[in-house]
């Protein structure tokens, strides 16, 4: 499809029936048909401000090609301070302006959070004095407030001017304990059979409790067939989730599919960008930088920069920065639990954006990839909910481990999520560089607050709900380099697929119905099989070495055919999946990244050991700590191994695009 093809977006009404959005009639709006981009209300107003013929010229064009007002433009792009702008406008109304807003006068009702979408009037309650409405007056509707003052002169003792930010922060503040609650409660409360909130539900419980005794009674009566048993179950588990990796191989060898012609930066909608932050002021430079480079109109932008609201070192890091009006800091009241997703959704309810993108501090994705969502999102039908960027690691010479790391994600990430894709499968998401249409997302609940691996979770609960993934454009993203960050990572994701296999399989018959019995195994193999494998892997090498012992003490022809069967499988488990995670890691690669990993492919067994010591590790901790979020430290780009390692922001012909 060529970019002239892509589907022409219908016009956006900002009104609400007959007023707009600060309640005022529309008929006193002055919108004439002039073809002169100077000669509306809007443009005067801002002439009359003391801005120039020409600047307000070059904003009236970019506003005309990407559907918004002058004032957003020359507020998008940081040509004017808010305050002293909307202070100008408070003289030109003969109103009181209000740098600051006392949050104690404003009353939390139910639809406040309206405000920080689009600020535009908020009441103030006073002790001793009359209520106060604030508001955020727009340029093009100042003749029609100055007529409405005329006629109505004592208006002016009941309203005061503010910018949008100082509202915003009002609201924020004013609305935080009701919102902190709906954000902990909300998916328990309403859906709570897609929540983790509780590890174990009865039957799930029983179940397990049942197992478990089982399991020791067996191996107290009688040991051999206890342990041949469990042999024969995790040999035979180990090598039916083998078997997705071999398939990813061959979809790698398919012929890649050519990267489609980016949408026209024209009519575009709101996109939101949220990252969760926490101890992170090292990356806070670099994350800015990297999101300031994001190829979309800065007045469009809604970049939320979600902080821990104890975490000064950070906020003050990124305030020192000034990054501009299209970023928000948005600060999260400290609270159990203190994940990632808690973060999120406290932030979700003021997302103004038609599609919402999520990154990691570290993150550097490529400045074409919103263009690219928004693209495929908008020639797709409306069951296609997120689209999942590729994460390629930058820095593999850094340490063993990053290197490594670099072939699990280009598995993963190049091979078999695209092989998913397009399929029709369910995506266990990663944690960053999702894109999502935002509606879908708040339909669906947001992220829950207790799941550690919020990304897989959300990933299967939209396919539940008759959703679907697809992949775009790369991120780059620097992998942990030293054992104990490493580990951390790695227990939290354990115990967060943990989390999800479990609230997915409380009621396995609904599951079922919900996905369909194709899904439903291929959800098996991807998380469950996953933590299978990983589990069981130091068994499946005990069971190796005592039975090839055995063996070697016996004569061939004394050796039972079961015991030959289950020795040639744990054979092709173990190397097949030292294979499996070397071959598909590599085929999704291109040369240089394949340099970068070097010799050091060779410590692939060392790597899987490391994964079931984490994995063990994290079902310890789904019930000592299910809720504790390890803390993935970062640092910049610079710092996290040799700079050089990074390819540049571009798609040379022989890297691999998913589709």
């Amino acid at each position: 499809m060529r970019i002239g093809e892509y589907p022409e977006r219908p016009a956006q009404r900002t009104d609400d029936g007959d007023r707009d959005r600060a309640g005022w009639p529309h008929a006193a709006v002055d919108t004439p048909l002039s073809p002169d981009p100077l000669d509306t209300s809007e443009a005067q107003i801002l002439l009359q401000l003391g801005f120039g013929k020409p600047l307000v010229a070059a904003m009236a064009e970019r506003a005309a090609r990407y559907g918004t007002t002058i004032e957003q433009e020359l507020l998008g792009d940081g040509w004017i301070d808010p305050d002293a702008y909307y202070a100008a406008l408070a003289r030109m109304l003969r109103l009181p302006y209000l740098s600051q807003v006392n949050a104690e006068g404003v009353t939390d009702v139910s639809h406040l959070d309206s405000q920080l979408v689009q600020p535009a009037t908020i009441r103030l309650q006073h002790a001793r004095q009359a209520p106060v409405t604030v508001i955020v007056p727009e340029a093009r509707r100042v003749p029609m407030i100055l007529g409405m003052l005329n006629r109505l002169p004592d208006l002016r003792h009941s309203l005061a001017v503010a910018a949008g930010s100082t509202v915003r922060q009002a609201v924020w503040k004013a609305g935080a304990p009701r919102r902190l609650q709906q954000t902990i409660g909300n998916l328990f409360e309403n859906n709570p059979k897609y929540s983790a909130r509780i590890v174990l539900w009865g039957r799930q419980g029983f179940y397990t409790g049942v197992g478990v005794t089982t399991a020791a009674l067996g191996t107290l009566i009688a040991p051999s067939l206890a342990l041949l048993t469990l042999h024969v179950l995790m040999s035979s588990l180990y090598f039916i989730s083998l078997w997705l990796k071999f398939f990813a191989i061959r979809y790698c060898r398919e012929p890649s599919q050519p990267i489609l012609p980016l949408p026209e930066k024209k009519d575009l909608p709101v996109y939101t960008v949220m990252v969760a932050l926490y101890r992170e002021a090292t990356v806070a430079a670099q994350l800015v930088a990297t999101l300031r480079r994001l190829n979309w109109p800065p007045s469009l932008l809604d970049i939320k920069l979600v902080c821990e609201a104890d975490d000064r070192e950070t906020i003050e890091a990124l305030e020192a920065l000034r990054p501009g009006p299209q970023f928000e800091i948005v600060k999260v009241p400290p609270m159990q639990p203190r994940t990632k997703p808690k973060a999120l959704s406290y932030a979700l309810p003021a997302a103004r954006g038609e599609f919402l993108a999520i990154y990691d501090a570290e993150d550097r994705p490529h400045p074409d990839q919103l263009l690219e969502a928004y693209g495929r999102f908008a020639k797709a039908p409306q069951t296609l909910a997120c689209v999942q960027a590729p994460l390629i690691i930058t820095n593999a010479r850094a340490s063993w481990l990053s290197a490594l790391f670099s072939l699990e994600y280009s598995a993963l990430f190049r091979a078999l999520l695209p092989m998913l894709a397009r399929a029709g499968m369910p995506l266990p998401l990663g944690g960053t560089s999702n894109h999502f249409r935002t509606a879908v997302l708040r339909k669906a609940g947001g992220w829950d607050p207790y799941n550690v691996t919020e990304d897989a979770d959300l990933g299967m609960r939209l396919y539940r709900l008759g959703y679907r993934a697809d992949n775009v454009r790369h991120t780059l993203e620097d992998a942990p380099t030293t054992l104990k960050s490493w580990c951390g990572q790695r227990t939290r994701w354990y115990k967060g697929w943990l989390q999800t296999w479990l609230v997915m399989m409380r009621d396995p018959r609904q599951l079922v119905r919900d996905m369909g019995w194709k899904a439903f195994i291929v959800f098996q193999l991807m998380i469950g099989g996953m933590l299978v494998s990983s589990l069981a892997h130091p068994f499946i090498l005990l069971f190796f070495f005592v039975t090839l012992v055995a063996m070697l003490d016996n004569p061939a022809t004394d050796i039972h055919i079961l015991a030959k069967t289950l020795f040639t499988i744990d054979i092709v488990n173990i190397f097949g999946s030292y294979s499996a995670f070397l071959a598909v890691g590599a085929a999704a690669m291109i040369h240089h990244e394949k340099k970068l990993v070097g010799w050091r492919w060779v410590l692939i067994p060392v790597y899987w050991m490391l994964v079931s010591f984490s994995a063990w590790r994290a079902v310890v901790e789904l019930k000592t700590r299910p809720f504790f979020w390890h803390k993935t430290q970062h640092q910049p780009h610079a710092q996290a191994g040799p700079a050089k390692s990074a390819r540049p922001y571009s798609h040379p012909q022989n890297v691999r695009v998913p589709r």
